[in-house]
């Protein structure tokens, strides 16, 4: 049985630098998460180009020229018709135009299409009704799983959960994160609508986001190995760029809309 990994503050080099960053980012993203409106609106849509600046970079093209600058402004099409509620068109936008895309670089249609559909998703689940408690149970298990499996896989160690893709994950982290996605996913549902007897709904879709979280991370991970970078820029200090940071956001948003449109608007945590 392999050894608890060591505790010392060489196993921790960028916790410092992770907490400062998160302490600016984490604060800014609630107050515009609450506040809602224009507010949140325009900060998905500030996240949305970053994250199209930072694909296009990653695939080495040129955002000011075509093919590359057709991801950020078809992204910012598509957010724009959600705005004004031409959802069927926002969504054909970004399927649709990822799929055109592709027949010229498939991986700029395919980044069209999964960045485009993840923002989308955040901006709907916030003007859905319960929308701010959604996108805070949402956001909150993404948070509670990176951390989790952070410092899970620091202390404990052990097998290598990927190797090939990302050799610092362990299947210690991988555990911790999902058992902290679901505590976590339990406590904000309880704490802002009540479980009652749905508690088990509430705590398979929080684990069912944690994983989504994690593949998220994971498909990051190879990506950029792919392209031979560490990070997909510098935008955050401690973190990387904006790609970095919202991995597990970008595969956990889209299935929390699903869940919207299976329960019925405003009962994702608690149906």
């Amino acid at each position: 049985m392999p050894a608890p990994a060591d505790l010392g503050p060489a196993r921790w080099p960028d916790l410092r630098l992770r907490i400062a960053s998160a302490a600016v980012l984490v604060p800014v993203a609630l107050l515009a998460l609450w506040l809602g409106g224009a507010l949140w609106a325009g900060l998905v849509v500030l996240a949305a180009l970053g994250l199209a600046w930072e694909w296009v970079r990653l695939c080495g093209g040129d955002w000011r020229r075509w093919p590359g600058i057709a991801v950020p402004l078809a992204m910012l099409a598509a957010l724009g018709l959600g705005l004004v509620g031409l959802w069927p068109a926002a969504w054909l936008l970004v399927g649709l135009g990822g799929l055109a895309l592709a027949f010229r670089d498939g991986w700029l249609g395919f980044g069209l299409a999964y960045l485009g559909v993840a923002a989308l998703a955040l901006l709907g689940l916030r003007q859905a009704p319960g929308g701010a408690a959604n996108v805070l149970f949402v956001l909150a298990i993404v948070w509670a799983s990176d951390i989790g499996a952070y410092f899970a896989g620091r202390a404990l160690g052990g097998p290598k959960l990927a190797p090939g893709i990302s050799p610092n994950k362990t299947w210690s982290g991988a555990v911790g994160g999902l058992f902290a996605a679901v505590t976590v996913g339990l406590t904000v549902a309880s704490a802002v609508g009540g479980l009652g007897k749905g508690w088990l709904i509430v705590a398979a879709l929080a684990a069912l986001l944690g994983i989504a979280s994690q593949v998220g991370d994971l498909f990051e991970s190879w990506l950029k190995r792919r392209y031979h970078v560490k990070d997909s820029s510098s935008l955050i200090p401690g973190h990387g760029g904006l790609l970095d940071r919202l991995d597990g956001v970008l595969a956990a948003a889209p299935i929390a809309a699903l869940a919207v449109l299976v329960f019925g608007a405003g009962r994702v945590l608690w149906p």
